[in-house]
């Protein structure tokens, strides 16, 4: 079962602050009496007001079928305290690693509810606290189920995850069992990748490589990357200058930049030199970039303030420079 939120109210007030205390930050987590709270709900106290009633009737009227029926409703309530309760209380709370993502995009977190005994535990609601969007769940005895929660985060960076709020209404509705559980793992949240976004930069020749020495030889001038239209080429890469010659000799051929960066050259993508204004705008288009020298297969290297990583590509490699963008 799965459940939306956009994020979780602001958490105030003494009681919040209280229950924090006695809920340290952990991904694993026992319930037990310390950390299992119990209340009447709304029909709870409607069940309450009617056994009221109907005391005062059955002593007024001197009635014993009244006081009979109002014991055994009263008795019936406070064994659903107790069920409801130790529907909860034994079970343990376990949140798998949630994947990054970029921001604007919804994390899913995966909560696990395990049961180490041998009763059922049915009718468990996960949601994020302050949100009213709750999954269901019923749990086996001795087994495990799954949970999911969305949760969007409201910006780039590194977040921690809002506290969950786990609960039962289980057997009858008149009471609420809940436990409040703040996971510890940290939620990695990538720049918004620039759409669409511009070709890749061109690479800066390899120290010591025969490019860097015609570089060298050349003045510094750029070397100029071209080759024939392909089949597919965005029209931004044409180079309508050498087309319109080539058009006029009669060859009729186009010419395409070659965004393939030659071997003896490597690929920075610096936070300086993108062309961008504001850190985010420059932040999301070296994020488009890395997402597209991946697909191309092509290595790269990072550079930002106080950090550089080497030109490389790969699963990993990416993952280590989105996430030097996240936490820049």
């Amino acid at each position: 079962m799965t459940a939306a939120a956009a994020g979780p109210a602001p958490e105030r007030g003494r009681v919040t602050r209280w229950m924090f205390s006695r809920a340290p930050r952990q991904d694993t987590q026992l319930l037990t009496q310390r950390n299992v709270y119990i209340l009447p709900s709304k029909a709870g106290c409607m069940l309450a007001a009617v056994l009221l009633v109907l005391l005062v009737a059955s002593i007024n009227f001197q009635l014993n079928l009244g006081y009979l029926l109002t014991f055994l409703l009263g008795g019936s309530a406070l064994a659903a305290m107790h069920v409801g309760h130790g529907t909860l209380r034994g079970a343990t709370l376990h949140l798998l690693p949630p994947a990054p993502v970029f921001a604007g995009d919804a994390a899913v977190l995966e909560v696990e509810i395990a049961d180490e005994g041998l009763r059922p535990r049915p009718g468990i609601a996960a949601s994020l606290r302050g949100s009213d969007e709750r999954a269901f769940i019923d749990v086996p005895a001795g087994g495990r189920a799954s949970v999911h929660i969305a949760w969007t985060p409201p910006r780039r960076g590194v977040h921690e995850l809002p506290p969950i709020e786990v609960e039962t209404r289980f057997p009858i509705g008149a009471f609420r069992a809940w436990t409040v559980w703040r996971p510890a793992t940290d939620l990695v949240v990538f720049p918004r990748p620039e759409v669409p976004a511009p070709p890749l930069p061109p690479g800066a020749p390899r120290e010591g490589s025969a490019l860097a020495a015609s570089l060298v030889a050349s003045g510094g001038a750029e070397p100029e990357g071209v080759r024939t239209y392909r089949r597919g080429d965005p029209l931004r890469q044409v180079v309508w200058k050498k087309s319109a010659r080539a058009i006029a000799a009669g060859s009729g051929e186009l010419t395409s930049r070659d965004t393939a960066q030659p071997s003896e050259s490597d690929l920075w993508f610096d936070l300086h030199n993108t062309g961008a204004f504001s850190l985010e705008d420059r932040l999301s288009r070296i994020c488009a970039w890395v997402l597209q020298a991946e697909q191309l297969e092509q290595p790269y290297g990072l550079r930002l303030p106080g950090v550089e990583i080497a030109p490389d590509h790969g699963a990993g490699h990416r993952h280590r420079c989105l996430e030097a963008l996240a936490r820049c």
